[in-house]
């Protein structure tokens, strides 16, 4: 008896660890654009709606031939809803907004994007260009914006995206000059 519980134990234990390894792994995206790779770690953790959301648009090829479309140099550069001609996709439906999560839309962070419904998030998102405390929650609206992953490479890229020339197309602000194409967003599976 005592040698069979010895080895319940034991393969409890391997489990467990073999178990705690498996959590240990994150999920990192590649964001490949026309002007470079931007790679992203993501908080599953923290924000798993939002992650789960932008992985199933990844996963499912949605965002291969969009453009970041909104670009603001000192403020963020959002994509992964037009097409070049400024067609707008059709997404799934809106996500709960995670923005009570704890993170803050610091510089180099990827969050959310949304309309004035702090629960219309969809496809769309942007890495914060600067630190943008304005838009942690509360923000100014009671809610915020969703952060849910981070650049560990390829800030250099977002930087060159920031400074490109931008105009007004289709009554759009801020609109790149010449699109910057987000030519496709994949995993890449990295432990810590």
């Amino acid at each position: 008896m005592n040698k069979l519980f010895s080895r319940l134990f034991l393969a409890t234990m391997i489990t467990l660890a073999s178990l705690s390894v498996a959590s240990a792994e994150t999920t990192s995206v590649v964001i490949k654009t026309n002007l470079g790779d931007i790679e992203i770690e993501l908080y599953g953790d923290k924000a798993p709606i939002s992650v789960k959301n932008f992985l199933r648009y990844a996963d499912e090829g949605f965002y291969n031939g969009t453009i970041f479309h909104r670009v603001m140099n000192s403020f963020m550069i959002q994509g992964g809803g037009f097409t070049p001609n400024m067609q707008q996709k059709r997404g799934h439906a809106a996500i709960k907004n995670e923005a009570k999560n704890g993170l803050k839309n610091s510089r180099g962070t990827l969050a959310m994007a949304r309309t004035q419904s702090p629960h219309s998030a969809t496809s769309q998102f942007f890495i914060n260009h600067v630190d943008n405390n304005n838009l942690d929650y509360p923000s100014f609206d009671d809610w915020g914006y969703a952060v849910f992953g981070i650049v560990t490479k390829g800030m250099k890229v977002v930087d060159k995206i920031a400074d490109v020339h931008t105009t007004t197309k289709y009554g759009m602000k801020n609109v790149p000059e010449k699109p910057v194409i987000i030519e496709s967003i994949t995993r890449v599976a990295v432990a810590k």
